[in-house]
């Protein structure tokens, strides 16, 4: 019977397959094998026993049910693992696990299970990446309103939004490229790391065993992979969460029943509530924010794990059991989703516009500042005489340009085509040079990969 969401509602089921129990136990069989492996190849156990233990180091041979039965009486997890080995494999079995300690496979095998994972993050953020580089392309002339502190300010355009994004999730791609070097690493150092168990042969037997799997052998560890990588590990799936959370918070806003400038695609059999017909609620962007909260608090723990009594202790593996998976399915879920609201992202255009005259060309203030300055009035003298013209059309309700029409002390300054020129859609500086310039920084990456 399934507990946890993410066994049944969240993430692919590729995400899911990489963390089920079938695959983690096929996981710690190809660190056995590996192990086999190398013993052979320097000379510590015969070939034909490495052959055998590396046939059988799989779950059609070693079954979960097996495993589980021997951990229930001995209540030692990868024990478990080497003891249902061992048995297929007849005498041969006698060289499985030789001078290994638990997490020289359990760590070694994270690595196999994290390196799996990664590749799925990293192929759904470059898709993200194509869809907003195709929406800031689309968009870059797309004139709407700017807010600050959920005001009002001046006019941006859509391009801007979706290349600051665009840049964050390139931003992501590096972070995960460059943690790799420091994530995906196994070891193979025994009981304390000193590979005393493994005599002479230990850093020879460590660096078979890590480029049979495709991995980095760590530089020193004490028993364990130091956990500090698992927690910059777990933050930088925060950190993708939170640029996530950012876009799905934006969206949510902009598509408010008074806002509604854009929104998400909505299907047309798709029921927004059980009672209100009419709901149009924007589900997935609230799903990505709130399983943003879920990652974000599995940084703490994370980094708790980091510091252990001596060489270690075993409170951070029950942690791990639960942080591992669940982050990296969350994830995935957010990851997909997000995918599916900005590519049927929704626009309305006659909103964007509205939205953009709303205040009467309030938001024309900063622009009149700068025009009575370039005339020759002074910067602070400029601004209070705005802000004074500006409250004065707030509080008539009337249009800013008409109320700076009237004022003989601006109109000292300015000519009528001075004040006709402040245009919203005049106002957006270099916002399609700065989104062209995103795009064609992103597309150099992308040539080169």
């Amino acid at each position: 019977m399934a507990v946890h969401p993410i066994d049944y509602r969240y993430g692919s089921e590729e995400m899911r397959r990489i963390w089920d129990e079938e695959n983690k136990l096929q996981k710690l069989l190809d660190v056995e094998a590996a192990l086999a492996r190398a013993h052979a190849k320097v000379g510590n156990i015969p070939e034909e026993s490495a052959r055998v233990i590396s046939d059988r180091a799989n779950t059609k041979w070693v079954k979960l049910e097996r495993v589980k039965e021997i951990e229930a009486e001995i209540h030692h997890d990868i024990m478990a693992v080497v003891k249902a080995l061992s048995e297929v494999c007849g005498e041969h079995g006698k060289y499985v696990h030789l001078g290994a300690t638990s997490n020289d496979i359990i760590d070694t095998a994270n690595a196999l299970l994290i390196k799996e994972s990664l590749a799925i993050v990293e192929r759904d953020l470059k898709e993200l990446r194509s869809i907003l580089k195709k929406l800031a392309k689309e968009h870059k002339y797309t004139v709407c309103i700017g807010r600050t502190h959920g005001q009002h300010a001046v006019p941006t355009t859509y391009g801007m939004k979706f290349a600051i994004w665009l840049d964050e999730v390139q931003r992501h791609i590096d972070r995960i490229d460059e943690l790799k070097g420091r994530v995906l690493v196994g070891q193979m150092s025994g009981a304390v790391g000193t590979m005393a168990s493994f005599g002479e042969k230990g850093l020879e037997i460590q660096r078979l065993v890590m480029e049979d799997l495709g991995l980095k052998p760590a530089r020193i560890t004490n028993q364990i992979i130091q956990r500090d990588v698992y927690a910059e590990l777990i933050m930088v799936l925060a950190l993708i969460a939170s640029t996530l959370d950012k876009i799905a918070l934006e969206i949510r806003n902009l598509q408010r029943t008074e806002i509604l400038e854009i929104s998400e695609p909505f299907g047309k059999k798709q029921v927004g509530s059980s009672t209100m017909p009419h709901k149009r609620n924007p589900i997935r962007s609230e799903k990505v924010s709130g399983l943003a909260r879920v990652l974000y608090s599995n940084v703490i723990p994370a980094l708790l794990n980091n510091p252990l009594w001596h060489e270690r202790d075993l409170t951070n593996s029950s942690v791990e059991r639960v942080i591992l998976p669940e982050s990296f399915v969350l994830l995935d879920e957010m990851l997909k989703s997000m995918i599916k609201v900005l590519s049927g992202l929704e626009f309305f255009p006659e909103n964007i516009r509205r939205n953009l005259y709303l205040t009467n060309n309030l938001i024309m203030a900063e622009p009149l500042m700068l025009k009575l300055t370039e005339k020759g009035m002074g910067r602070q003298e400029a601004h209070e005489l705005v802000r004074q013209l500006a409250m004065k059309a707030f509080r008539e309700k009337r249009d800013l340009l008409e109320v700076v029409r009237e004022s003989e002390e601006a109109m000292k300054y300015l000519r009528e085509e001075d004040v006709e020129s402040l245009k919203p859609e005049n106002y957006i500086g270099k916002a399609p040079e700065i989104v062209e310039q995103v795009i064609a920084y992103i597309e150099s990456i992308e040539k080169r990969s």
